[in-house]
C-alpha cells in the first residue's frame, strides 16, 4: 500500500535530500576511543521520512548532529560521506601515500553555516533550552531568519515570522509574536522551534526527539503537524526518537540503531510487523501497549521473574529478615489485582479537595484566580495502584503535591490511616513524611549535582533523628541493592549514572524510610522504552514485595494501564471518569477520555493515519489526509 509520500517521491526525479554513506564517528576518552556511530548507511528523498530509533547511547543523536555539522570543533573524529540538499557536508579524501588511513576534510564552516536554516533545520528535544528566555519570541524567529536573509527588512521578516508562528498553529501570531518563552505552554514552544525551522523553507527537516516530554494530545499535534508540513512543502523528514511508536504513523522507512551500528533498516510496515533483528524485537515488546489489560500484563511480569535469573531486589531475599531494607510484610495480593475495598477504612482518603491560584493581571490589569484542582474526591487503600491521567494543566501534580502537603490545598480535606492532615503544620508532619514518598519526573534535577548519591539517600534518614554513620551508609547500601544499583556505587556522584539508574536512586532515596504510599509523578516520561519497562518492572516487583500502595501520575495512558487497579482521568482540575483500569480503556464513558486514547501513539502505522484521519477530520487541516 503505497502512501502520499511514496507517490510524491515516485513522481519526481529530484535526487535524494539526505544520503549517508559508510558514517563513523568516533569520540576519543580517557578510556579510549568510543565508537558512536560505524558504518551508518541511508538516503532520504524529497517528501519523504526516516525514523531513526534506538536507545539512549545507540548513536541516533551522534548521527543527527554530523548532518548539521554540528561536531565542528569538538574531537570527534568523523569518516564517510554526507550530502544534504546537494551539499557535500563531509568529504574524504585519500592522502598520497599509499596504503595510509583516509583523513576527513570538512566543507567549509561558511558553506555549512549557510547550510543550517537554508538547507536543514533541526528540531531540538528541549525547547526551554533552545530558546532564550530573555528575548521575545518574535525577536527569535526575526533573529534566524535575517541570519540566511540579510536584505530583509526587519518588518518584511517580523511577517514572516507571523506568518511562520500562524503554519504551526499558534492563536493569534501577531499579539503571540511578543510573548516570553515562559508565557507558552511545552507544546506551544515545541511549535515555536518547529515555526523556526521554517522560516527559510529548509529542504531537510530533522527532529530529534521532539515529543519526549509532552502529553499524549499535544504529541498527537506535533507528530501531526511534522507530517502534513512535509507532503505540503515536498520535504524530507528525518524523525529520531527512543519510542516505535511514535514514529509508525509519521514516516516511510525505520533504521534501527544499536551501540553505533544499523541492525535494521526497512519499510515501516515490514519492520514492525515481521522485525528481523532481536534488538528490534525487544524495542518493541518494550512498547508498553493500550489493548494490553493489567492482568495480562501482571501474568507476563510474573513469567518473566520465573525464567529470569534473580537480581538485585530478588537476591535480596538472601539476606536475613533483620538486615533487610523494609520491614512491610508481603503485599496481600500476590501479584492479582487487590479485591474489591467494599468496606474498611481506605489508607487515604481525599475529600472535596480544591486547590486555588492566584494571577496576576500585570502592572494596571486586575489579577484573577482560578482552580487547578477543583472538587476532587477519591479513596485509595492498600495495596492499591490508582492511575491518575491527563493532559499538561489538567491538575494531576498539582493533587500529587497537595497529598504530600507540598502545597495546602484551599479547602477540602486529605485523610491518612484516618488521621486528618490537611491543616497540620510543618513541625506535626514531619513524623508523616516517613509514610508518605514522592518520586519526581525528572531524576536530573531531583538529585544535587554536589552530593554522593550515598550523601542523597541518606539525607532523609538524618532528617529524620538518624545519628550513626555507619548505619545510614548499612541501609542506604541496602536499598541501592533492593532498587537494582551496586552498593559500592554509595560515594558516586549522580554524573556517573545513566537516565534509568538515576531514576533507580530517586526510587530509592523515596523507599530509604519505608513508606506506605508512594505518589510517582511521571516517573518514567523521559526515558526510552526498554529502560522504562525495567522502572516500571522494578516499581512492580517492589510493590508485591513491600506492600506498598502507589499514586501514579503520567500522561502516557499505555503506561498508566500497564500498573493500574483504577485510572482516575483529569481535565481542567476535575476527574471526569474514574473505575478500573481496564474499564476506562475497554468501555470509555467520557468524550475527553476517548479523545486521549485517540491520540495515543500505536505501533500499526496503518491504525495510526487513521487516528490521524480522524483527528483531522474533526479539527479541520490545510492538507488532505
Amino acid at each position: 500500500m503505497s502512501t502520499p509520500a511514496n507517490e510524491q517521491r515516485n513522481e519526481t526525479t529530484e535526487a535524494a535530500a539526505v544520503s549517508v554513506s559508510d558514517l563513523a564517528i568516533t569520540f576519543p576518552s580517557m578510556d579510549g576511543d568510543v565508537r558512536a556511530v560505524d558504518g551508518l548507511s541511508f538516503q532520504v528523498e524529497p517528501g519523504g521520512a526516516l525514523g531513526i530509533v534506538g536507545e539512549s547511547g545507540s548513536g541516533k543523536s551522534a548521527a543527527s548532529l554530523a548532518l548539521m555539522g554540528l561536531h565542528r570543533g569538538s574531537r570527534a573524529r568523523i569518516t564517510g560521506n554526507i550530502t544534504v540538499a546537494g551539499t557535500d557536508v563531509l568529504r574524504t579524501e585519500q592522502p598520497a601515500a599509499q596504503g595510509a588511513s583516509p583523513r576527513a576534510v570538512h566543507a567549509g564552516d561558511k558553506t555549512v553555516r549557510a547550510m543550517r536554516g537554508n538547507d536543514i533545520a533541526m528540531v531540538f528535544q528541549d525547547p526551554m533550552s533552545s530558546l532564550h528566555p530573555q528575548y521575545t519570541i518574535g525577536n527569535q524567529l526575526v533573529e534566524a531568519y535575517r541570519t540566511h536573509r540579510s536584505d530583509v527588512s526587519a518588518a518584511d521578516a517580523k511577517r514572516r515570522a507571523v506568518e511562520s508562528l500562524d503554519r504551526v498553529g499558534i492563536p493569534q501570531p501577531d499579539k503571540r509574536i511578543n510573548s516570553y518563552p515562559h508565557e507558552f505552554s511545552g507544546g506551544m514552544r515545541q511549535r515555536v522551534l518547529i515555526a523556526m525551522g521554517l522560516m527559510c523553507d529548509p529542504k531537510v527537516l530533522l527532529a530529534d526527539e521532539p515529543t519526549t516530554a509532552l502529553d499524549v494530545t499535544v504529541q498527537a499535534q506535533i507528530l501531526d503537524l511534522l507530517d502534513e508540513l512535509r507532503l505540503e512543502r515536498n520535504m524530507a523528514l528525518l524523525l529520531v526518537s527512543h519510542d516505535l511508536a511514535v514514529v509508525a504513523g509519521s514516516v516511510d522507512e525505520v533504521l534501527v540503531m544499536q551501540n553505533g551500528v544499523a541492525v535494521e533498516h526497512g519499510e515501516v510496515r515490514q519492520v514492525l510487523a515481521q522485525p528481523t533483528h532481536s534488538y528490534t524485537r525487544s524495542l518493541l515488546d518494550a512498547v508498553p501497549r493500550l489493548e494490553v489489560s493489567r492482568a495480562e500484563q501482571r501474568a507476563r511480569m510474573r513469567q518473566e521473574r520465573g525464567q529470569h535469573a534473580p537480581t538485585g531486589s530478588e537476591g535480596a531475599a538472601g539476606r536475613s529478615e533483620g538486615e533487610a531494607v523494609a520491614s512491610h510484610p508481603p503485599a496481600e495480593t500476590g501479584g492479582e489485582a487487590p479485591a474489591e475495598h467494599g468496606g474498611g477504612e481506605p489508607l487515604l482518603r481525599v475529600e472535596n479537595l480544591r486547590m486555588r491560584f492566584n494571577v496576576r493581571g500585570g502592572a494596571f490589569g486586575r489579577s484573577s484566580s482560578f482552580y487547578a484542582v477543583d472538587d476532587v474526591s477519591f479513596d485509595l487503600h492498600k495495596g492499591e495502584t490508582l492511575g491518575v491521567v491527563g493532559e499538561s494543566g489538567s491538575g494531576k501534580s498539582t493533587l500529587s503535591r497537595m497529598i504530600t502537603r507540598l502545597l495546602q490545598p484551599t479547602e477540602g480535606s486529605i485523610s491518612f490511616e484516618g488521621q486528618d492532615i490537611t491543616r497540620l503544620s510543618e513541625r506535626q508532619l514531619r513524623p508523616l513524611r516517613r509514610d508518605i514518598q514522592m518520586v519526581f519526573q525528572n531524576p536530573f534535577s531531583s538529585l544535587n549535582p554536589r552530593l554522593t548519591i550515598g550523601e542523597s539517600i541518606g539525607t532523609a534518614l538524618r532528617v529524620q533523628g538518624e545519628t550513626d554513620t555507619r548505619s545510614v551508609k548499612r541501609q542506604v547500601q541496602q536499598v541501592l541493592e533492593r532498587v537494582d544499583l551496586e552498593p559500592h556505587h554509595y560515594n558516586r556522584f549522580p554524573h556517573a549514572f545513566s537516565g534509568g539508574q538515576r531514576q533507580r536512586i530517586a526510587i530509592a532515596r523515596a523507599l530509604i524510610l519505608q513508606p506506605k504510599l508512594l505518589i510517582c509523578d511521571e516517573p518514567v516520561s523521559a526515558l526510552d522504552v526498554s529502560t522504562q519497562a525495567q522502572v516500571l518492572r522494578l516499581l512492580s516487583n517492589l510493590q508485591e514485595e513491600l506492600g506498598l500502595t502507589y499514586i501514579f501520575v503520567a500522561h502516557d495512558l499505555a503506561v498508566v494501564r500497564q500498573v493500574s487497579d483504577r485510572v482516575a482521568v483529569m481535565r481542567s482540575g476535575e476527574i471526569v471518569e474514574m473505575s478500573d483500569g481496564d474499564e476506562v480503556y475497554d468501555n470509555p464513558q467520557h468524550e475527553y477520555t476517548r479523545k486521549l486514547l485517540t491520540a495515543a501513539p500505536v505501533l500499526d502505522p496503518d491504525e495510526a493515519r487513521r487516528h490521524r484521519a480522524e483527528r483531522r477530520g474533526q479539527e479541520g487541516s490545510r492538507v488532505p489526509a
